[in-house]
C-alpha cells in the first residue's frame, strides 16, 4: 500500500456556484479496457519473442521406423518432398562454419571480426526476433559475404507446437530477414537439432513439412558444444572433422557468453587452413557437392540448375508493410518492457526512500513527544468554538454534536451551520437542547461558505472544525488545542480513526489511515510542511485562518487549501495524535471511489494553486521546496507508477523468473508490513487488523491506482469534478474501539 495525504472532509455539498466550470463526464470504461487490452497484447507479444534458449540437445531414444536409412546415415543437408528426398555432405576438406541464435550485438561482431581476419565466409542461422531488434547487424552479415538461414522467430521446440505455428515461425523470420536485408533464404535449421543419425520419427515429419515449404534442412557433422563453455581446447576438438572429411560445424554467436567461441575460431581456422581445408557457406559447399559429382539439378536439389539458395530480391509493397509492422511491433514491445523495468526500479527506489524517511523522521517525532520534558507550552484552557458544517447529515449529526458538546475542555461552544439541509438536520440538533450548542441556518452555498459563516459567528479565537458525521472522544477537543500553547502554532491536525471496521473494505481503510495518513503527518510536521489538516478533526487560530484569506471554494479540498496557505504564511502546523475522532468510512467500493476521486483531484488542485511557493523565500519557499515535491513524488508519482509492481509480478510469474518474482513481491509486502507494524505501534493500535494487509494487494490497491489515474486525467483535461454526496448509515461509532 502506498501512503499519501489526502483531504478527509467527508461531507458532501449540494451544488457549487456556476463559474464556467466544465463538469467531468463519467469514466470511459470502454476506452480504458481497450487500452488495457492493447497493453496486455504488447506484453504477451514481448513474452512470445523473449523465449529463453536452452542448450541444443543430442539424440533421443525415439524410434526411427519411418526415417529413410539414407537420411540417418547421410549428410547434414537434407531435402524432403513428395517428389524427391536427398541427403548431402560437403566435399572432402571443405568446412561450412554455421552459427545459431544470433544476431547478438555483443558477440556477433566479434565472431565476424574473427572470420574477417582469415577471409572466411560463414552461414548464420538467425532468430527472427533478434533480426528485428538488430537490423543493421543483420545487414552487415550479408554485406560481408555471409549467408543467412532461418532459425525460427522465437527459438521454440518445433515438435511441441502446431503446424500453423511452425509455418508462422518460418514466415515471420523470412519477413524480418527480407525487411532488414532484402535477402530471401531457403536454408532452415530447427532449434535443438543435432546430427543426421539423431533424426527420429518425431523429427522426420517436420523435415518433410519444411521441404514442402521449399526449405533445405541443415543439421551438423560436428558440434562444438560451445554453449557449455568447456574451454577453447575442447571446443576446437569438438569442431574438428575426422580425417579429411568435409563438415558442417555448429557454433553459436548468441545465447550466452561466447568468448571461448571467438578464441576457438582464431585457433581452428588457421589450423584447418594449414591442413588444406577450404571454408565455404552451406550453399556454396552444397553447390560444390552437386556440381562436382554431376548430380542432376545443379546447385539446388529442389529445382533446376543455377537456382540459388539465398537470393536478393526486391520486397513487394505487402511484404515491406508486413515486415515493417513486425519489426516495429518487436521494438514497441521491447520498449514497453524496458520502460516497465525502469518504472519498476523507480517505484522500488521511491518506496524504499519513503520508508526510510518515515522511519527516521516519524521515529524522531515519536521520541520527541514521548520525552518527559516535552510540552507544547503552558496548558491551554482558552474557550473553543467548534464549527460543524452540515448538509443533510441527519444520519449522524446527533451523536456527533453530543460528543462535541460534552467534551471535557473547560469552555466549548458548538456552532452547527445548517447549509440548506432538506432532511431536518437542524431540527434534530435543536431538539437536543444542549446549552452550548447553536444552530445557524443559511441557504446552501457549499462547505467553504458554511465554515466561513461559522467563523463569523464564533465567539472565540480557537476554532475547531469538524465534519457532521464525526464523533469525538471526551478529551479530544482539550488535547487538540494544547499545541496552541506554542504561540507559533497556527493549526493542529487530529487523529482520524475509522469507526465502522466491520467490513473488509472499511478495515483496509483503517490500515490506510494509520499507515498512509497518520504516519505521514509525523513526517510532515518534522519537515514543517504539513499539507492537510483533516476536515474531520482540525483546530485553527482565527488569526491564522483569516490571515490566509479564510476558507475558499477554489478547490475541492478546502482543508488542504487552507492548510497550505497557513503553512506558507509562516505558521507551524502540527499533529496531535492523542486527539482522536471517529468517522464512518465508505463501506462500498463505489462510495470509496467517489470519496477518493474527490480527495485526489482536490489535492492536485491545491498543489497547482500553491505552485508559486516553489520560487518563494522564507516559510512559503520551505513548503514549496519540501511539501510540494514530497506530495508530487510520494502522493502522485509513486501511486501512479505503483501498478507496474502488479504488472511485472504477473509478467514474471507467467513468462519470466517465477522464483525471483515471488521473492520480489514478498519483499515489497514485507516492507509494507514492517511499515504497518511501526505505524500501528506509534498510533497505539492493535496489530490484529494487519492480517488484511496481504489481501489489500488484490483489489483495494488497484482501485486506488485507478482513482488517481482518473484524477490526473481529469486535471490534465481541464475538467472540473462536482462534489458528490456519500451515503451514510449513521451506525454507532464507539470512541475507543479497536
Amino acid at each position: 500500500m502506498t501512503g499519501g495525504t489526502g483531504p478527509e472532509s467527508n461531507r458532501p455539498r449540494n451544488h457549487r456556484p456556476a463559474r464556467n466550470r466544465r463538469v467531468v463526464p463519467r469514466p470511459r470504461w470502454t476506452a480504458g479496457l481497450l487500452l488495457a487490452a492493447a497493453f496486455a497484447g504488447i506484453l504477451l507479444f514481448e513474452a512470445f519473442v523473449n523465449a529463453e534458449f536452452v542448450p541444443d540437445h543430442e539424440a533421443t531414444d525415439a524410434p526411427q521406423a519411418i526415417v529413410p536409412a539414407e537420411i540417418v546415415s547421410g549428410g547434414p543437408i537434407i531435402y524432403a518432398s513428395p517428389e524427391r528426398t536427398g541427403s548431402y555432405r560437403l566435399p572432402p576438406k571443405t568446412i561450412a562454419l554455421t552459427f545459431d541464435d544470433g544476431p547478438d550485438p555483443r558477440w556477433t561482431p566479434e565472431v565476424v571480426a574473427a572470420l574477417r581476419e582469415y577471409d572466411v565466409p560463414a552461414t548464420f542461422f538467425v532468430v527472427g526476433s533478434a533480426v528485428a531488434r538488430h537490423q543493421s547487424l543483420t545487414r552487415q552479415l550479408v554485406a560481408e559475404g555471409h549467408e543467412l538461414g532461418v532459425h525460427t522467430f522465437t527459438h521454440p521446440d518445433l515438435g511441441t507446437i502446431s503446424g500453423q505455428s511452425r509455418r508462422l515461425q518460418y514466415a515471420q523470420t523470412q519477413l524480418a530477414i527480407a525487411y532488414a536485408t532484402g535477402v530471401h533464404t531457403s536454408l532452415l535449421r530447427f532449434p535443438y537439432s543435432s546430427k543426421p543419425e539423431a533424426i527420429d520419427d518425431h523429427d522426420w515429419p517436420l523435415i518433410q513439412e519444411a521441404g514442402r515449404l521449399g526449405y533445405l534442412t541443415v543439421v551438423n557433422d560436428t558440434d562444438s558444444q560451445d554453449w557449455a563453455r568447456p574451454g577453447v581446447d575442447k571446443i576446437v576438438a569438438n569442431m574438428t572433422p575426422t580425417g579429411d572429411d568435409g563438415a558442417v560445424v555448429l557454433l553459436h554467436d548468441a545465447g550466452g557468453e561466447r568468448s571461448q567461441t571467438v578464441a576457438a575460431l582464431r585457433r581452428f581456422i588457421p589450423a584447418m587452413q594449414a591442413r588444406g581445408y577450404r571454408f565455404t557457406t552451406v550453399s556454396e559447399g552444397l553447390a560444390l557437392t552437386l556440381g562436382g559429382a554431376g548430380t542432376p539439378g545443379g546447385a539446388d536439389p529442389r529445382a533446376g540448375a543455377g537456382t540459388a539458395l539465398t537470393t536478393s530480391q526486391p520486397l513487394s509493397a505487402g511484404d515491406r508493410w508486413r515486415g515493417g509492422f513486425l519489426v516495429w511491433t518487436v521494438r514497441i514491445a521491447d520498449g514497453t518492457l524496458s520502460l516497465l523495468w525502469v518504472a519498476f526500479v523507480v517505484v522500488g527506489v521511491l518506496a524504499v526512500v519513503r520508508t526510510v524517511l518515515l522511519f527516521v523522521l516519524a521515529g524522531r517525532h515519536a521520541r520527541r513527544r514521548r520525552s518527559p520534558d516535552w510540552a507544547w507550552g503552558p496548558p491551554v484552557t482558552e474557550p473553543v468554538s467548534v464549527i460543524v458544517p452540515a448538509y443533510n447529515e441527519r444520519a449522524g449529526i446527533v451523536p456527533a454534536v453530543r460528543s462535541l458538546a460534552t467534551g471535557d475542555h473547560p469552555t466549548i461552544e458548538v456552532i452547527v451551520v445548517d447549509d440548506g439541509s432538506t432532511d431536518g438536520t437542524a431540527d434534530l440538533v435543536e431538539e437536543l437542547r444542549l446549552p452550548n450548542v447553536r444552530v445557524v441556518r443559511k441557504p446552501n452555498g457549499g462547505k467553504s461558505s458554511a465554515l466561513n459563516a461559522g467563523i463569523a459567528f464564533a465567539s472565540h479565537q480557537l476554532i475547531v472544525m469538524v465534519d457532521g458525521d464525526t464523533v469525538f472522544e471526551p478529551d479530544s477537543i482539550r488535547l487538540l488545542v494544547q499545541p496552541f500553547g506554542d504561540p507559533g502554532v497556527g493549526a493542529v491536525a487530529g487523529n482520524v480513526k475509522v469507526g465502522n471496521r466491520g467490513s473488509l473494505v472499511a478495515r483496509w481503510q483503517h490500515i490506510e489511515y494509520v499507515i498512509g495518513f497518520n504516519l505521514d503527518r509525523r513526517l510532515y510536521e518534522t519537515l514543517r510542511c504539513m499539507p492537510t489538516v483533516p476536515g474531520a478533526i482540525g483546530a485553527f487560530r482565527r488569526q491564522a485562518v483569516v490571515g490566509a484569506g479564510g476558507m475558499t471554494d477554489d478547490t475541492l479540498a478546502e482543508d488542504t487549501d487552507i492548510t497550505m496557505a497557513i503553512v506558507r504564511a509562516g505558521w507551524k502546523v502540527v499533529y496531535e495524535e492523542r486527539a482522536r475522532a471517529w468517522t464512518e468510512a465508505p463501506a462500498t467500493l463505489g462510495q470509496l471511489w467517489k470519496q477518493r476521486y474527490r480527495w485526489s483531484y482536490g489535492t492536485m488542485q491545491a498543489m497547482w494553486k500553491h505552485r508559486r511557493a516553489l520560487a518563494d523565500h522564507g516559510a512559503s519557499g520551505r513548503f514549496g521546496r519540501r511539501g510540494l515535491p514530497f506530495l508530487a513524488l510520494f502522493g502522485i508519482a509513486l501511486p501512479l507508477l505503483a501498478p507496474v509492481i502488479d504488472i511485472m509480478a504477473v509478467y514474471g510469474l507467467l513468462f519470466a523468473d517465477q522464483a525471483g518474482t515471488v521473492l520480489a513481491w514478498l519483499g515489497m509486502l514485507g516492507l509494507q508490513a514492517v511499515t504497518g507494524v511501526v505505524a500501528f505501534r506509534l498510533d497505539r493500535e492493535r496489530l490484529r487488523p494487519l492480517w488484511a494487509l496481504p489481501l489489500q494487494q488484490f483489489g483495494y490497491r488497484q482501485l486506488m491506482y485507478l482513482v488517481l489515474i482518473q484524477s490526473v486525467v481529469t486535471a490534465l483535461s481541464g475538467g472540473r469534478l462536482r462534489w458528490q454526496k456519500l451515503h451514510r448509515t449513521g451506525q454507532d461509532l464507539v470512541p475507543g474501539q479497536r
